[in-house]
């Protein structure tokens, strides 16, 4: 979460944040940083009627996404350790589990009891408790996060889509009258993305049953952001 004088910008996981971040940090000197990941509902009261600001992304994608970055890491977090069986299983087993958590209490007491209790500094910085509203909701784990972050009655929200950055963040800024500098403006259009994860095109990892199951289980994000598979 990044509180400036205008707006918060919040930040959801592997959704093109990184890159917001570090552009608000150069270029709006009183930005600071009011912990990592964490959700609307935990803006500070003096700051609840500011506009809030963030992203959004393919939810087909962000799975991909998330698979090969933690894929990659030597150490991957508890969520991806649990859910891929500690790296044995492929892709698909894996998303599959991951789109079960709302549905399979096993599975998610397991993941639960080996998340931290409480918030940190980062990586996804999602405690167990605040996983454990998934329960018995049949949300497919992006469309979680995305209420999860974005729910609340803080200020006005306005969401731009990750593969529209950045002249959607630019439209962000217009629509809450925030001005915009010529060095922000061309940072904003040359820099490259940040903390991104090398995989092949998204679509290449679905069969046909686990791309209908995020399209069942991600609608909302889906079609309220006008996305589709591939």
């Amino acid at each position: 979460m990044i509180v400036t004088q205008r707006f918060v910008f919040l930040h959801l996981h592997k959704s093109g944040g990184s890159f917001v971040n570090e552009a608000l940090r150069r270029h709006f000197p009183e930005a600071r940083e009011i912990g990592y990941h964490l959700p609307r509902r935990m803006i500070p009261a003096d700051l609840a009627a500011l506009p809030v600001l963030g992203l959004v992304r393919n939810p087909w994608s962000y799975y991909v996404s998330w698979y090969s970055f933690q894929r990659e890491r030597p150490t991957p977090n508890a969520l991806f350790r649990v859910l891929s069986d500690e790296g044995r299983l492929d892709f698909s087993a894996t998303i599959h589990n991951m789109l079960d958590l709302g549905s399979n209490e096993q599975l998610l007491s397991r993941l639960t009891q080996v998340l931290p209790a409480g918030y940190g500094s980062r990586g996804l910085n999602l405690p167990g408790p605040a996983l454990a509203p998934i329960r018995g909701t049949g949300l497919g784990f992006y469309s979680f996060l995305y209420g999860y972050l974005y729910g609340g009655a803080a200020g006005a929200l306005h969401l731009t889509r990750m593969e529209d950055l950045p002249r959607g963040l630019l439209d962000l800024f217009a629509a809450i009258g925030q001005p915009v500098c010529e060095e922000l403006r061309s940072y904003l259009l040359a820099a490259p993305p940040r903390n991104p994860s090398r995989h092949a095109p998204y679509a290449s990892y679905y069969d046909e049953a686990l791309r209908e199951r995020v399209a069942r289980q991600d609608a909302t994000v889906i079609e309220r952001h006008g996305y589709h598979f591939g």
